[in-house]
């Protein structure tokens, strides 16, 4: 009977006290050894192991009332996607109006411009263009910041104008290193293997690349976007990395497209992006010597895409 007015296996103590439970009852049941615990103030979880991260995530809801979301890594979570062990507190957005504090492991985020709410499961959620941006709003490493914008863009389910705009119009607090990590992304990068590769291609000497860009033939025919591309020899670039193509099949799909170029006369050079971290003068000089190579044969007759509007599907 308990357990049919819990939400997440987690009860209000003041619901306990309306179904004829004395406090004393209640704080004995809740003692260590006990069957229950405390997960929040005036609230009890229903069993006394280690609380899930739904049970947590729940708890703080309850504790937030209706009108309040999940935010940061804990609604990216919920949204799908991997969960840092790092990132263990619940960031709540409520209305600015609202009079809640943080506690134990919830914080709370007064805020005069809630988003809709997504409900995904039983949790409530911001978006994911609200939710990342509150999460990297409290991120000091730079990397972690890049990784985390990057994927929520690659996966599709924000952009670079989204997270932009709600930029311009959210807090400015804790809003700089997000700034600086976008204004990089807009240089083309889809992950921070990426963005290291463009800062060390800058040293190279080469000539001008650019990333991200469709490369077809004379006659139109879509070949591929490769990572980075040097048009006047007709050279791919690859950054080769299964964590930033997400899943298996992914990564199997950049392996399709490497010798999709291949077999069009492009000569695709790759690079690990731990690689690029550890040895860049190694891969200057493969750069360099690919270049050659590159240039000393004929070139291809391939091409980027002047019009960098999304294909229309063949009819």
């Amino acid at each position: 009977m308990i357990r049919a007015h819990a939400h997440n296996g987690v009860i209000r103590s003041a619901v306990l006290g309306e179904m004829g439970l004395a406090p004393a009852t209640i704080a004995a049941r809740c003692l260590p050894g006990g069957p229950w615990q405390r997960i929040l103030p005036g609230y009890v979880l229903l069993h006394n192991g280690s609380p899930t991260q739904l049970e947590r995530a729940g708890a703080a809801l309850m504790y937030g009332g209706d009108d309040s979301m999940l935010t940061g890594h804990v609604a990216l979570a919920a949204h799908g996607y991997r969960r840092s062990a790092s990132m263990n507190d619940v960031l709540m957005l409520v209305p600015a109006s609202r009079k809640r504090a943080s506690t134990h492991f919830v914080t709370v985020e007064r805020t005069w411009r809630p988003p809709e709410p997504v409900l995904r499961g039983t949790l409530r959620c911001a978006p994911v263009t609200r939710a990342v941006l509150d999460a990297s709003r409290r991120m000091r490493s730079r990397d972690a910041c890049r990784a985390l914008l990057a994927a929520v863009i690659q996966r599709g389910d924000t952009s670079i104008e989204e997270l932009a705009m709600e930029l311009a119009e959210g807090t400015t607090h804790g809003t700089a290193l997000p700034r600086s990590v976008l204004r990089e992304l807009t240089g083309g990068a889809h992950s921070v293997g990426e963005v290291h590769a463009q800062r060390l291609y800058r040293r190279s000497g080469l000539p001008t690349i650019v990333h991200n860009r469709e490369i077809e033939t004379h006659r139109g025919e879509f070949i591929a976007i490769p990572d980075g591309w040097i048009d006047d020899v007709a050279m791919a670039w690859e950054i080769d990395s299964l964590d930033n193509h997400f899943t298996v099949p992914d990564h199997e799909a950049t392996l399709e497209r490497r010798e999709r170029m291949q077999s069009f006369g492009i000569i695709v050079v790759t690079h690990l992006p731990r690689t690029i971290r550890d040895k860049p003068d190694l891969v200057i000089r493969e750069l360099r010597s690919s270049y050659e190579l590159a240039r000393s044969r004929a070139r291809p007759s391939v091409r980027l895409r002047a019009d960098r509007s999304p294909r229309r599907p063949a009819s």
